[in-house]
């Protein structure tokens, strides 16, 4: 029997200081987020970090729960239940980090019978810190826990024609009736290590003007081309004149070189440039979250303003957008009768 496991980020169980605590240690510990040996992870993680963010962290949650609860899982889970109704097997949740475990989530689809899983990291790109960790830990609960289940999962899909249009629509439709002058994509950043430590030619990825532009099998796992590919095309199914749309980075963490440009300063930069009216959308993300509620939608816009921007248009994440749910399911019901998906 066939099922499903969306598998999204996660989240903590609620804004209390407590309830982060226990999520940022179990997320900033996965050797793929912070890839330093254990050791110092353990002495980064829980002697400074653990000891200092979670407070500040709890109160950028409470800015945005909802009562329903986190608005990733909210979101996440109106996803789910939109593609059960367009697919004839079970649809199953999970979060790589949380209570929501990917444990969980198989657990839920054996128990009804399933033995074949479509596991769909809900990730355009591919990274390190994000498809890699789901698609390693999924691995290791099914050897442990259900050896006879099969796996397969979902490819990375951000140069899917479909998925483009998908989201160049949702961007059309939300700057409908718009005045804006630049609109920015903004993707969540990664230390630069990362795109050398997947680069699978092992001399490919230089994080320079050209590596990304150039063909080659490194880009398959590259996050860094990925990202500006997704913009490119979007550039190019909406038509946006050169100079009108950029790309940027966000959310750094530590001291070390991230993906450039940063997104705060390339914010700060529009506006010094005289830039008054400004759209944001972040691709890498599919739920809107604490990363777009928080730092984008209220962060970006403060920024925006002070450096004298007026008008700042955030473009929600395509969430359950009935576009991108009609999408998932077809790729799903396209696996249930072909085994084979290419995204």
């Amino acid at each position: 029997m066939k099922g499903v496991l969306l598998v999204n980020l996660g989240s903590p169980d609620s804004p209390d200081p407590k309830d982060v605590k226990k999520y940022l240690g179990e997320f900033l510990m996965d050797e793929r987020v912070i890839d330093v040996p254990l050791w110092a992870r353990t002495l980064l993680v829980k002697g400074i970090i653990l000891n200092t963010r979670p407070k500040a962290s709890a109160a950028a949650y409470k800015k945005i729960w909802w009562d329903e609860g986190s608005p990733l899982i909210v979101l996440s889970e109106r996803l789910q239940e939109k593609i059960q109704k367009q697919v004839d097997f079970p649809v199953a949740l999970a979060m790589r980090y949380g209570s929501m475990t990917i444990k969980k989530g198989l657990q839920e689809l054996a128990d009804k019978g399933v033995d074949e899983v479509f596991l769909m990291p809900l990730y355009p790109q591919y990274a390190m810190a994000t498809t890699e960790t789901i698609l390693v830990l999924a691995e290791a609960v099914r050897k442990e826990h259900f050896p006879n289940i099969k796996i397969q999962d979902l490819k990375a899909f951000y140069n899917n024609k479909n998925y483009i249009n998908v989201l160049s629509n949702s961007i059309a439709k939300h700057l409908e009736g718009k005045d804006y002058e630049h609109l920015l994509f903004s993707y969540h950043g990664v230390p630069e290590r990362h795109i050398r430590k997947s680069d699978i030619t092992k001399s490919h990825c230089k994080i320079d003007g050209s590596c990304c532009a150039t063909p080659s099998p490194a880009h398959e796992f590259c996050y860094r081309h990925q990202c500006l590919e997704v913009t490119r095309l979007v550039g190019k199914t909406l038509k946006l004149k050169a100079g009108t749309f950029s790309t940027s980075f966000q959310s750094r963490l530590g001291f070390d070189p991230w993906l450039q440009p940063y997104t705060d300063r390339t914010i700060e930069r529009l506006g010094k440039e005289g830039i008054k009216k400004m759209a944001i959308v972040t691709p890498a993300f599919v739920s809107d979250c604490l990363e777009t509620l928080e730092e984008i939608a209220m962060e970006g816009e403060e920024i925006f303003h002070e450096m004298g921007g007026k008008d700042f248009t955030t473009i929600p994440c395509l969430n359950d957008d009935k576009e991108f749910v009609d999408l998932l399911s077809n790729w799903i019901n396209e696996w249930a009768l072909s085994e084979t998906i290419s995204a």
